[in-house]
């Protein structure tokens, strides 16, 4: 899969949650949000643990008291994905995060109180080098937004993210990201193209509150489609009430889709048809199963017929094609041997795999010779 050449991303700083780039050209990355009870320790580093088997790169957890604040101390020490605290009006627990090793402080600095406490905060996180992520809601803004408004919109969202931004610019703080999240579309990209235009920080995108797996994938698919396809978007998260998991899955789907980002296994598959040599839909859903945990890019066409199988097959590294009486394989785009439909998905799986360890050893014998 190459990379989609008709996208300019948006020019960007770059900042650092922990070891992941975000802004300035690095790859989008992919974050989700732990919904387990952050002092439940052994829950929430399961939970993340699966999370980091989906490819995640970045986890938000909520802390919203001391206690929570001290067992993410103790899931930080146990995982090497960056993880963001999600916290809201308590100082005092930002700064116990601070100390406990936190990679990102989600926070708007206007909800904390005093100036005072303010700079405690923003000091703490300059000192430390760990960034900050302000995060505006349709849902959240304040009274004199709304009665100057009427009701949410996207000049109310950009209004609110100003404010928060006047409020590090004035602490000579600029290590930030930002989103802008409504669970309206037109809301949501309203807002972002409009505060794109005025600042220079990456954004962290999201529809919030997408709704459930079905519905929430396809409103975030658009809302965020839109918006990377402008070139906007630095980090993102698809919102679905759901296991976590699939929000990561889904991410990264969105992406590979825009040819944005390439992990895992690209699996092109036509909906099937009573032209079909075998069952299309059970071999794609039991190998889509079966690959979850590659991460090597690769792009894989099952077709079940001759109409448009070639054609698919030919420019993916492994493809299918259905024919009768035995169904036709390509490697790298050549006619390679025929199967029959026995032990169809095994030799598929057997096939990618193969494929994979080979690009594997030869991105091993580069760096070897180089």
């Amino acid at each position: 899969m190459k990379t989609n050449p008709l996208i300019t991303r948006r020019q960007t700083r770059q900042i650092m949650v922990g070891n992941i780039p975000v802004g300035g050209g690095a790859p989008i990355s992919v974050q989700t949000m732990t919904n387990t009870e952050t002092c439940d320790v052994g829950a929430t580093l399961a939970q993340i643990n699966n999370m980091v088997r989906a490819g995640v790169d970045i986890v938000r957890v909520s802390v919203p008291s001391m206690d929570a604040a001290e067992a993410f101390r103790k899931i930080r020490s146990q995982v090497e994905v960056p993880l963001v605290a999600d916290i809201h009006f308590d100082y005092r627990i930002a700064l116990k995060i601070l100390d406990n090793g936190v990679d990102c402080l989600r926070i708007n600095p206007g909800n904390i109180g005093s100036e005072e406490r303010i700079r405690a905060v923003v000091g703490s996180a300059k000192d430390k080098n760990i960034p900050l992520r302000i995060g505006v809601n349709a849902g959240s803004l304040g009274k004199n937004l709304l009665r100057k408004y009427k009701e949410p919109n996207s000049e109310a969202m950009v209004e609110s993210a100003l404010t928060q931004i006047d409020i590090l610019d004035k602490l000579d703080f600029q290590n930030f990201k930002i989103s802008l999240k409504a669970s309206e579309i037109f809301m949501t990209l309203a807002a972002y193209r409009s505060l794109a235009t005025q600042i220079d920080q990456p954004f962290h995108l999201g529809i919030t509150e997408a709704g459930g797996l079905r519905s929430g994938t396809v409103k975030s698919a658009i809302g965020l489609g839109a918006l990377l396809m402008d070139g906007i978007g630095d980090t993102i998260r698809v919102s679905l009430a759901a296991d976590p998991v699939e929000e990561v899955k889904v991410g990264f789907d969105i992406l590979k889709s825009l040819g944005l980002r390439h992990k895992g296994v690209n699996l092109v598959a036509c909906p099937s048809c009573s032209r079909q040599n075998f069952d299309v839909i059970s071999v794609v859903n039991e190998l889509e199963s079966r690959l979850e945990d590659i991460t090597t890019p690769i792009d894989v066409a099952v077709i079940g017929c001759i109409v448009n199988g070639p054609g698919e097959a030919k420019v993916a590294e492994i493809g299918l094609t259905g024919a009768s009486p035995s169904n036709l394989v390509y490697k790298e785009g050549v006619p390679d041997h025929k199967i029959t439909n026995e032990n169809l998905v095994d030799e598929l799986e057997a096939m990618v795999r193969q494929r994979v360890a080979d690009k594997k050893q030869m991105e091993e014998n580069l760096i070897a010779s180089s």
